[in-house]
């Protein structure tokens, strides 16, 4: 299987479902969905992409979002920012207008809390549901079903959803209401800009001082400074090596939506502000789809 490895899933009543985006997370997150039972359609801007997922999954593919969505009692979707998301969704050729009522839309991009909320109430006045559930985990955890879900929307629909989402999720969890799971993302993208920066700068001071590095991050691995970052990226940093997992461009778009969202609530967040700029960096260099921890490029 080239896409998703094999997952042991939780029981779940199979349902039809579309999903919407088959990019490098979409296409095994709905893989996941397919290998669980459910009845899935899927939709790609490229019509090549969804033809090799259904040779893959079986299933069956779209020409428009509404098509796909149609008859749906769930419809995923995992695209790249607040525009393509409004264009899958909204329109004569949207998700919306092709769902049936009741039926929920779960958006897995990582969007601004305003657009899941603008469309939160598009779909309620037609009496349909929005949850806002940004994921983390990266590729790896896509392929391996074993993404971190953070929702936001009415405890309803996310109690609808939860089963099917375990497919490719270990944890699918409610934050709050419409917008509180993009903002829970936020978090999490300002916790990794710090953390990735403050262990460049760590290695970089290892290299000059001349120490066994990889050593070195054996022994503080198991101690306070031990992270997710140093446990997984570190020893690819010290080899130079930043030809997977999540992309810079990637990153400073998430980190656009952080500090867009700092100027309305007021949150002070110099450090974010100034790694975001240290990315910037780093696409000057050519390194737009280098993984994020490619930051210690600028430190030697």
């Amino acid at each position: 299987m080239s896409s998703t490895n094999t997952k042991t899933y939780e029981p779940s009543t199979p349902c039809k479902v579309a999903f919407l985006g088959l990019g490098v997370m979409g296409f095994p997150m709905a893989g996941h969905l397919a290998l669980a039972g459910h009845h899935v359609t899927v939709y790609n801007r490229s019509a090549a992409k969804a033809e090799a997922w259904v040779a893959e999954f079986k299933g069956q593919s779209a020409a428009t979002p509404r098509e796909a969505a149609a008859g749906a009692d769930i419809v995923f979707c995992c695209v790249g920012n607040d525009d393509d998301l409004r264009g899958v969704v909204l329109g004569a050729n949207g998700a919306l207008a092709g769902m049936k009522p009741g039926a929920v839309f779960v958006d897995h991009t990582t969007a601004s809390a305003s657009v899941a909320r603008e469309l939160y109430t598009a779909a309620k006045n037609l009496g349909l549901h929005f949850v806002d559930a940004p994921v983390s985990g990266g590729q790896a955890g896509a392929q391996n079903g074993a993404l971190t879900v953070m929702c936001g929307g009415d405890k309803a629909a996310f109690d609808a959803v939860r089963p099917a989402g375990m497919a490719f999720s270990k944890a699918f969890t409610l934050m709050g209401d419409s917008g509180a799971g993009q903002l829970t993302k936020m978090v999490n993208q300002i916790c990794i800009a710090g953390l990735v920066q403050g262990l460049s700068e760590a290695i970089a001071f290892g290299q000059k001082a001349g120490l066994d590095v990889n050593l070195v991050l054996d022994v503080i691995g198991k101690g306070a400074a031990q992270s997710w970052q140093l446990d997984n990226r570190g020893k690819t940093m010290v080899a130079d090596k930043f030809d997977f997992g999540f992309a810079v461009d990637w990153m400073r778009k998430d980190l656009g939506l952080v500090l867009d969202e700092s100027k309305r609530n007021g949150a002070r967040l110099p450090v974010t502000a100034l790694v975001d700029q240290f990315y910037a960096d780093v696409q000057a260099m050519g390194g737009q789809r280098w993984d994020t921890s490619s930051l210690i490029r600028r430190l030697k």
